[in-house]
């Protein structure tokens, strides 16, 4: 072999040797572990522990509602000068409530749980802490018949928690712990629930429905009527009373349909006097 060649293979023999040593060498820490004195977990360590550690699951933020105006109750500075005969048929008829009220039990189809988780996961309070008051349109046996009808379609459900006849007939459909479906796509003061991301926000879940029924000249689409009875305004302020009472619901968050309504097409209650319900509101020691 040539003199002058021999000393390069030797060197590159010395070179692949020392290649080998070093591989086996890391491949025995990675198999082995680390060194007591190193601070670094080997690779075979840390992809174990990739493995062994499941993906964080968070929950997704739900969207938040469109801006629209902060609800200011209208006659919200009125403190009328309270009426010894109206308070004390009031008070009557809120000691008699829970006796005088209707229980008509309508298809499941129409109501459902209040949730305890939006549809992303996250923790929402089903408290009821708002009202939100509407009107029948047609007459209240009409209102009745169409909660008792089922409807699988999600489009066709509707609901409210109470109905309020023209002759203070009480009529309570579903009770406040359950969601009645009296608000689609809805919102109030900045807050909503999205428990199915399919149809947007609503505020049912946090809220009560109460419904006044019609007076006859407003089965229509007419921007008014001639109003609500003496005897609505007294069954509605009771009820109210007890609502406020048994959940902490403070007066300003007694609002409308046309106000929650996202679409801006619902207008009740029609017609609506809040000077008599205040008046009522006040007699029974709930404002002012």
């Amino acid at each position: 072999m040539n003199a002058q060649i021999r000393p390069v293979l030797v060197a590159m023999a010395g070179a692949v040797l020392l290649s080998t040593g070093a591989l086996v060498w890391l491949g025995r820490d990675l198999l082995q572990g680390r060194d007591q004195n190193s601070s670094q977990s080997p690779l075979l360590d840390l992809l174990e522990d990739v493995r062994r550690t499941p993906p964080s699951r968070q929950p997704r933020r739900p969207p938040a509602p469109p801006r629209i105006s902060t609800w200011q109750q209208p006659q919200a500075h009125a403190c009328p000068a309270l009426d010894p005969a109206m308070t004390q048929r009031l008070q009557t008829l809120l000691a008699r409530l829970p006796v005088s009220v209707e229980r008509v039990r309508i298809h499941p189809t129409n109501y459902g749980h209040r949730y305890a988780q939006d549809a992303f996961g996250n923790p929402v309070d089903p408290t009821p802490k708002v009202v939100v008051l509407h009107e029948t349109v047609y007459g209240i046996d009409s209102a009745i018949n169409t909660f008792i009808t089922p409807h699988p379609r999600d489009e066709d459900q509707v609901s409210y928690h109470t109905l309020i006849g023209q002759n203070g007939r009480v009529v309570q459909l579903v009770d406040p712990a359950y969601r009645a479906f009296g608000a689609g796509n809805s919102a109030f003061n900045g807050q909503w629930v999205v428990t199915n991301p399919k149809v947007g926000g609503s505020i049912n879940n946090f809220a009560l429905h109460l419904s006044l029924e019609t007076p006859p000249d407003g089965e229509n689409t007419a921007a008014e009527h001639s109003g609500y009875t003496q005897a609505q305004y007294d069954a509605l302020a009771v009820v109210l009373t007890d609502w406020m009472r048994r959940f902490n619901i403070p007066p300003d968050q007694i609002t409308t349909h046309q106000h929650v309504d996202l679409a801006g097409e619902r207008s009740d209650p029609r017609s609506f006097n809040w000077l008599e319900l205040r008046a009522r509101l006040a007699a029974l020691g709930v404002i002012c």
